[in-house]
């Protein structure tokens, strides 16, 4: 019989084994992420140290600029309304926001929004309402849709707040209450809705109507919700003297799809493509001399503290 001396060695010797080979498993795999409707709630300690965190991506056609807001964090995105037009910097300013993103669509000739915007549970901004809009002869038979886009939406849950993106006409979740929103359109991910939300139309098989050009590489803003719950912003700038440039819509849906996105929504782009972080301001248009077109928009969204 040994002795049970040797016998406690084996076993530690054992156990000390069995760690080192889980150690290395656990390090040696990617982490996971954590399902969209299960994300852990941090403590509170932990969510005063979620940071912004603003990138940079230099690829052939572009540069993408993006910021992320962690959903557990002291950060809030909400949106704003102009009385006229500014640009996202000079409002970010004005309401004390840390970071803008050029918003939802309007008319340059009457400075109204043609896309609803709820804020502090009022709508501040009917397209019913831009008599431009309602009385275009030309879209008349796309105002149905129009009225129905997509809107980047924060819901009242309870004691939570939680973010979506959904048509104008969709009902709250049970229990939730409608807090802020901004129109835009078209979705992007899971999948574009272009056509169901007005913005393409086909005949005899090709298009005969696309508002945004979709399938031409230009200057694009997106927002969209990551696996994880939190915001991405997108800003994506043409290449100097290359005004051909830029992303379509579909190469802008891919790109988000690879940064971990699971619902996304297209923004006002072109020349209203904007956004302002840590006092400076990145646009997306260029013009054939290769200097930014800089365009005063009537929405927004901004990142501020949290009360």
């Amino acid at each position: 019989m040994k002795p049970i001396w040797l016998m406690s060695l084996a076993g530690i010797g054992l156990g000390l084994m069995w760690f080192a080979i889980a150690h290395s498993s656990r390090s040696s795999s990617p982490s996971q992420p954590s399902p969209i409707n299960s994300a852990p709630t941090p403590t509170p300690a932990a969510a005063s140290l979620a940071r912004l965190e603003y990138k940079s991506y230099a690829l052939p056609d572009s540069t993408v600029h993006t910021l992320t807001i962690p959903l557990h964090s002291r950060y809030e995105v909400t949106p704003a309304l102009s009385d006229t037009v500014e640009t996202p910097a000079a409002i970010a300013r004005r309401e004390g926001a840390i970071a803008a993103l050029n918003g939802g669509f309007f008319d340059p000739e009457n400075q109204k929004s043609t896309a609803y915007i709820v804020l502090n549970g009022q709508q501040v901004a009917d397209p019913t309402q831009n008599e431009r809009l309602m009385s275009n002869p030309d879209l008349v038979p796309y105002l149905d849709k129009i009225l129905n886009r997509s809107e980047f939406r924060q819901y009242q849950c309870g004691d939570r707040r939680q973010y979506a993106i959904a048509l104008h006409r969709a009902a709250p979740p049970t229990g939730c209450e409608l807090i802020n929103a901004l129109g835009g359109g078209s979705r992007l991910l899971p999948a574009i809705t272009a056509q169901e939300e007005g913005f393409v139309a086909y005949a005899n098989g090709t298009i005969s109507r696309d508002a945004l050009g979709s399938r031409q590489p230009n200057a694009r803003t997106a927002i969209g919700i990551t696996r994880d719950h939190s915001i991405l912003w997108v800003m994506v700038a043409q290449k100097p003297k290359d005004a051909a440039s830029g992303m379509t819509l579909q190469a802008l849906a891919d790109f988000m799809k690879t940064l971990g996105v699971e619902q996304a929504m297209n923004l006002d782009g072109g020349s209203s493509s904007s956004l302002y972080y840590d006092g400076k301001s990145a646009y997306g248009k260029v013009d054939q001399a290769g200097k930014p077109l800089i365009r005063p928009v009537k929405s927004v969204l901004l990142v501020k503290m949290k009360p």
